[in-house]
């Protein structure tokens, strides 16, 4: 036996399957793109990942995160269908104006964003909102119902009772703005209550990246923002005040909907995951061992989840 050209014969194969093994690596966020485009003379910031002849899914993000919630999950889904996550004006790497130069309100955000999707040609999308991403999203659905395929849900409030005890004290702000404003900021400023946003009753906080909540916590405190923040949240009344009319159109349309819902969210109670069957009987609706931001925990899960929904859609392209 030629011991030395086995072993010439063993390393040459060797270092084959090293090259083929490398080779055959992708990386899971190779798609991901970073952009911002003018919309009003404001720069909007968006993420982008995907094919995109892929049906799109328009991920709209929470208070007081940005499109940056959406990384651990776009990669995932990223293979068959065209993600844009972007930016409210105001939040995370868009322009933020002080309020004496944009209007903070729900109506004008949602304007904005649905003007962006104007410039991308986005004609149809299923529609993923997270928090402040329901009063945005479900504003974009009645101003434009032809392009929604469908609606995802993750604790995102469109029922009374989806609203836990710590809105007694909100309402307070709503009702007495001068008086409340002070503590408001000193609340939405605290680097304990951004951290409690993420972990709220969970029983294993060990699950959590405390980069989260840090990260969120120096968006909050730039120059400016205790102002533009408490500006946009003095205007969240108008989102209860919507409500009925939200209902209203989830009854007449019964779009497709799936709920993910953090059963530990401090401020949305799981009442308001279930509250949506009364209106699309249908609704799927599944409660996540998870927080309010419930990808800090169930990322699989809700990927597998939104896979599942998205491939049973009428007209799937995928």
């Amino acid at each position: 036996m030629n011991i030395p050209a086995t072993l010439a014969l063993s390393a040459a194969l060797a270092c084959a399957t090293v090259q083929a093994s490398a080779q055959d690596l992708r990386s899971s966020r190779r798609s991901i793109s970073y952009h911002k485009t003018d919309i009003r003379g404001l720069e909007i910031f968006y993420r982008e990942a995907g094919p995109t002849d892929a049906p799109t899914v328009l991920l709209l993000h929470g208070f007081p995160s940005s499109s940056r919630m959406w990384e651990p999950l776009m990669p995932l889904l990223a293979d068959k269908y065209h993600l844009i996550a972007p930016d409210y004006p105001g939040f995370g790497n868009s322009s933020a104006p002080p309020p004496c130069d944009f209007t903070y309100t729900f109506d004008n955000i949602a304007a904005v964003i649905g003007e962006l999707t104007t410039k991308l040609g986005l004609t149809d999308y299923v529609l993923f909102m997270q928090d402040y991403g329901g009063p945005v999203g479900f504003r974009m659905a009645l101003a434009h119902p032809e392009r929604v395929r469908g609606v995802i849900v993750q604790n995102a409030v469109s029922h009374e009772q989806g609203l836990s005890p710590l809105w007694n004290a909100r309402r307070k702000y709503w009702a007495d703005p001068a008086h409340e404003v002070e503590a408001l900021k000193a609340n939405f400023t605290s680097l304990e209550a951004t951290r409690q946003r993420h972990l709220g009753s969970s029983p294993r906080p060990e699950r959590y990246d405390p980069d989260t909540w840090i990260d969120e916590y120096a968006f909050l405190t730039r120059p400016g923002q205790a102002e533009i923040q408490t500006t946009l949240f003095l205007d969240y009344r108008t989102n209860v005040a919507s409500y009925p009319k939200w209902q209203a159109w989830l009854r007449q349309t019964r779009p497709p909907t799936l709920v993910v819902w953090g059963e530990y969210d401090p401020s949305f109670a799981v009442a308001g995951a279930t509250a949506y069957r009364d209106d699309v009987p249908d609704a799927e609706v599944h409660i996540l061992e998870a927080g309010h931001f419930a990808l800090d925990e169930a990322t699989d899960e809700i990927a597998l989840l939104v896979r599942d929904f998205l491939g049973r859609l009428a007209g799937h392209k995928g």
